[in-house]
């Protein structure tokens, strides 16, 4: 076992982990911060987005020992200092951009990378961005909208799904 400390929504956080502990596992079984899914186990789904250092990535493809030092920011990182929701989980709840809720965390992290990089992306852009990440409830047209809304684009002419 090795000693990882790293910084999590703000706060320094270490824990014992083996060689072979995965991002994912690290923060659901080590620091209790279940709102990362797992999914796949295989990168494909999405469901275990988080952002290290700034960057989106996908936490069931990257060890815990890589990240001693970093920056990571989760799903439960991304809501108001109050608790309330942020501005984008508010969207996705506003425009029903989520159904069962299982890949919601991953897109969120997902989105909230899109608008750090394009602050007023177009749909083709949004789906686009959105193809490493895997819903099988909704269709993409809401989640699609509540990422336009989130940025502040005026989505009342778009239909609802």
């Amino acid at each position: 076992m090795t000693q990882v400390t790293m910084t999590v929504n703000g706060e320094a956080v270490s824990g014992d982990v083996e060689g072979r502990t995965l991002l994912v596992e690290f923060l659901r079984e080590g620091q209790g911060m279940t709102g990362t899914h797992v999914g796949c186990d295989t990168s494909q789904c999405g469901a275990c987005v988080v952002h290290v250092d700034g960057k989106a990535v996908k936490a069931c493809a990257v060890l815990a020992l890589e990240l001693e030092g970093a920056e990571v920011t989760t799903i439960e990182g991304m809501a108001n200092a109050d608790g309330s929701l942020g501005t984008i989980q508010q969207a996705f709840q506003d425009h029903h951009g989520l159904q069962c809720g299982f890949c919601t965390p991953g897109m969120v992290m997902s989105a909230a990378a899109l608008l750090k990089d394009n602050p007023s992306p177009s749909e083709a852009e949004i789906r686009e961005y959105l193809e490493g990440n895997i819903c099988r409830c909704t269709g993409y047209h809401n989640i699609v909208k509540a990422i336009m809304a989130a940025s502040g684009q005026d989505v009342s002419a778009i239909a609802a799904e």
